[in-house]
């Protein structure tokens, strides 16, 4: 796969930046209907219990605000962030072998809730989080039929699929 330039935040999004762009809260999303409980909030806390179309509402109405073009990540975006992009080490996990030193999952003794972000060691890039913590939502759709090995440049993945991507895991999973 080759990619464009392209920018990807250093963090996932947080609450503040959520509550200051849509005016609402987790709480309020999680009373709105989502069916995850109280994981944990405050202005660093990344922002969870929203759909791939809250995210992309969301998204919408910050170019709005900035005038700026965001978008999520493509998978082929997301992955190549996460693997530390040209100063890759090979690591396993996203900045280090040991899943401990740079993500929440399941089998860390505190496994009830999500952290503030970058509160571990980022990775080559300097970007926190991407595995564990909570979910991040990709622009593509999952179609296990759609990937292959030929060459491919900016990939956007399939135009149908049985779900939207999301990757990274959460503070919940192994």
């Amino acid at each position: 796969v080759t990619l464009s330039d392209y920018y990807i935040a250093q963090t996932e999004l947080t609450q503040e930046v959520w509550e200051v762009v849509m005016g609402t809260t987790v709480l309020d999303e999680i009373a709105a209907g989502s069916s995850e409980t109280t994981l944990g909030h405050g202005k660093n806390y990344p922002m969870y219990a929203v759909s791939y179309n809250d995210c992309k509402r969301f998204i919408a109405k910050l170019n709005q605000i900035t005038h700026l073009t965001f978008s999520l990540p493509t998978e082929a975006e997301w992955e190549y962030a996460a693997r530390g992009g040209q100063l890759s080490k090979g690591y396993i996990y996203p900045g280090s072998n040991n899943p401990d030193e740079v993500a929440r999952h399941s089998q860390n003794p505190d496994n009830t809730k999500v952290y503030p972000v970058a509160t571990l060691r980022p990775n080559e890039l300097g970007i926190y989080d991407m595995s564990g913590n909570v979910w991040e939502w990709c622009n593509d759709w999952y179609n296990s039929s759609y990937y292959s090995s030929s060459p491919v440049n900016n990939p956007t993945g399939p135009t149908t699929g049985s779900g939207r991507v999301g990757r990274g895991g959460g503070w919940n999973i192994a």
